[in-house]
């Protein structure tokens, strides 16, 4: 909706909404907890292999695939006929080869890899979605840090945590176990008006009625929204190693004007102004760290934030419900999320002086 677009309808796993290819880049550009923006050929019913090839031959995919253009298709979802979901791609791929060959006379190539038009089908049930994939790489993967690593949050969940904070950039922002910087990072791209995909190109500038003055618009358009942050925002974490790849993180997001990363330990927490809010996702011993030996790094993390930061509001990503208990205050909010397959809480934490412990 804060795209202009009133009618959009949340799914399960979705949001839909229309629009047109102006629609598509802006989309593009400025999501920040999406994963990918498709857009939909056709939909109908898909109960074995005959229905599916049928529902895809008949889209005219010579208005989406130029001649010498590769293809890929790719399947999420469930159904019964389709347990095998490389079989679903097949019949669909196989539709698609047999409608191109018999438009131009020939057939397209499958490429596995940096394919030029990408195909989504979505299997539920006994019906079929497909659409063009307009984004390509995830859209977490905006382009300032380097993908793999120890167990680094998704720049989609990162985002999604702060605007469940309610980060706005107004208010001092720190993130005092920030790592190589991913949430202060994306505390910035918010707080600046920064399009987060603007650093990044989409698989939709390979279709064949791609027109560029309209992304380069939407580009520019951006740009000019940008504004300085409101208020600091400070990064900060113990390990030098993940201090110099927050600082290289940071320069690469073209925020190093709006976010300040230090080498501090946790224990000796320093807020960077009144009415800070802080947000953190602390190791919890699944990906990284062993449980057992971070309840004091907890234990102290909770009386840090308790001597140091009265009046703040504070949010921790736990995914460990016994490390959770180990910070020793009350959380006034719990929103269940997932960071990949781990189960985690967001807990928020207001902070004022004199606040009470819980017993453990």
């Amino acid at each position: 909706m804060a795209l202009g677009h009133p009618e959009a309808a949340a799914g399960r796993g979705n949001v839909s909404f229309r629009g047109d290819l102006r629609a598509v880049y802006s989309a593009n550009l400025w999501l920040r907890t999406a994963v990918r923006v498709l857009r939909t050929l056709a939909e109908g019913p898909a109960a074995d292999g005959k229905a599916l090839y049928a529902l895809a031959r008949e889209v005219a995919w010579e208005e989406a695939v130029d001649r010498g253009q590769t293809i890929a298709v790719e399947v999420a979802g469930r159904a019964p006929a389709f347990r095998n979901t490389g079989f679903a791609a097949l019949t669909v791929k196989d539709a698609i080869v047999d409608r191109l060959r018999g438009h131009w006379g020939f057939r397209p190539d499958v490429a596995r890899k940096d394919a030029d038009v990408r195909i989504h089908v979505h299997l539920a049930g006994n019906r079929a979605g497909l659409a063009l994939d307009s984004t390509g790489e995830p859209l977490a993967h905006r382009g300032y840090r380097p993908r793999g690593g120890p167990a680094p949050l998704s720049e989609a969940l990162a985002a999604g945590v702060l605007l469940l904070a309610g980060h706005d950039g107004t208010r001092p922002f720190l993130d005092p176990m920030a790592g190589t910087g991913t949430i202060a990072i994306e505390a910035a791209l918010i707080a600046t008006r920064s399009a987060p995909g603007a650093q990044r190109s989409f698989a939709c500038e390979r279709w064949s009625f791609h027109q560029a003055e309209l992304l380069a618009a939407a580009r520019e358009s951006a740009s000019g929204i940008r504004r300085a942050a409101p208020a600091a925002i400070v990064a900060s974490d113990s390990d030098r190693r993940a201090v110099l790849a927050a600082r290289r993180n940071v320069r690469e997001a073209g925020m190093d004007d709006a976010v300040r990363v230090e080498t501090r330990d946790v224990r000796q927490l320093v807020v960077p102004g009144p009415g800070v809010l802080i947000v953190t996702n602390p190791p919890y011993g699944e990906r990284l760290g062993d449980p057992s030996e971070l309840t004091t790094l907890y234990r102290e993390l909770g009386d840090a934030l308790k001597q140091r930061a009265a009046g703040a509001t504070a949010w921790l990503l736990v995914g460990n419900p016994a490390l959770a208990k180990a910070v020793g205050l009350r959380p006034t909010r719990r929103i269940v999320l997932f960071n990949g397959p781990i189960e985690c809480r967001l807990l928020r934490f207001d902070l004022y002086e004199g606040s009470r412990r819980v017993a453990t």
